[in-house]
């Protein structure tokens, strides 16, 4: 057995009872979506939607007490808490990993929060199996956080419809070193700081304060500032840079594109899934298209590794690849020999 390389030893998740259906979503635009463009082109037949009690950082505790249940892993035995959980949460300024920690008593652990939107846990992934390598003490490290930035939305805003998908939940990993199965391979990530500001939640900063003036308009602030700024640089450099960030981290792996055995792709429209799969030469088993869920941002690649056990998609020796990108912008990607 390798001591040194890094396993993934289970996942846990958390979804929402609640859903948001294509039709709820047309509805919300005023009819300027219809249901079937909502289904059909962006790729939403419903999606989760968080309940009274569906915090950023409860859930991320259920998703990781979901994990160490299926994994029988003591939570004294975590050295390290990576929270993936996004910064629209219970209570601003409160440190969520830190309260993973205490709800799940990982009394043994210390925790850190990470962000990089939607490319969170591709990063997690690296940044752990980084420092379990260059760390003696850290043994097993939780990877878990929450997401509901759907509350942001504002379904009248059409500048925003490809994040009308938008949707809440919750997942974790569990990472050993030394274990056996579900090696995390090579990882590469791209950041473009030229759209650092070019969407985001306007008001609620330090530049925009919420006052009594603008309460109603901050809750659903969520837009595009520089709208033509954002599509013009994603077209130019979008794909190139995610199947850069592939081959990079299939070349860090010791592998080639053509070996890649599964998806495991964020959920954007319809037609961009497609294709990719077209580009990876893959079919429709080796991926899940996330149109019951929506896109719970970073949590995407966790959930899709959940559904892919669950549904039996993956056997001993496949080889799966993590894809994501998140506002700001960044793109990565990881790969994992399963098995």
């Amino acid at each position: 057995m390798n001591e040194q390389a890094i396993g993934i030893v289970g996942t846990g998740i958390y979804l929402p009872a609640a859903r948001m259906t294509a039709a709820d979503i047309a509805a919300a635009t005023k009819g300027v979506w219809s249901e079937t463009a909502v289904k059909e082109k962006l790729g939403i037949v419903e999606k989760t939607v968080p309940g009274k009690d569906d915090g950023t950082q409860e859930m991320a505790v259920k998703a990781a007490l979901d994990a160490l249940q299926k994994t029988a892993v003591d939570p004294l035995e975590i050295d390290l808490i990576l929270c993936i959980g996004e910064e629209w949460k219970e209570y601003p300024l409160t440190t969520s990993g830190i309260y993973i920690q205490y709800r799940i008593g990982a009394h043994n652990a210390w925790a850190i929060d990470l962000q990089q939107r939607c490319c969170t846990t591709v990063a997690a992934l690296k940044i752990a199996k980084d420092m379990m390598t260059a760390d003696p003490e850290l043994r097993t490290v939780l990877i878990a956080g929450g997401y509901r930035n759907g509350d942001f939305i504002d379904y009248e805003d059409p500048a925003v419809s490809f994040m009308y998908n938008l949707s809440a939940g919750a997942g974790a990993l569990i990472l050993r070193r030394g274990y056996p199965k579900n090696q995390v391979l090579g990882t590469h990530i791209i950041t473009d700081g030229s759209m650092a500001r070019d969407a985001g939640v306007k008001y609620g900063g330090t530049e925009y304060p919420i006052t009594a003036d603008n309460c109603d308009r901050a809750a659903k602030s969520l837009t595009i500032f520089n709208e033509t700024h954002m599509k013009a640089r994603l077209n130019d450099v979008s794909l190139p840079n995610w199947f850069y960030c592939i081959d990079k981290a299939f070349e860090k792996s010791g592998m080639k594109r053509r070996d890649l055995s599964f998806l495991c792709c964020l959920h954007f429209k319809r037609s961009m899934y497609e294709f990719m799969l077209k580009e990876l030469r893959l079919d429709a088993q080796q991926s899940i298209y996330l149109e019951h869920y929506g896109h719970m941002g970073q949590i995407d690649q966790i959930l899709l590794l959940h559904l892919a056990q669950q549904q039996r998609r993956l056997r001993d020796g496949d080889v799966v690849a993590m894809i994501a990108a998140g506002i700001g912008y960044a793109w990565g990607a990881g790969v994992i020999r399963w098995g």
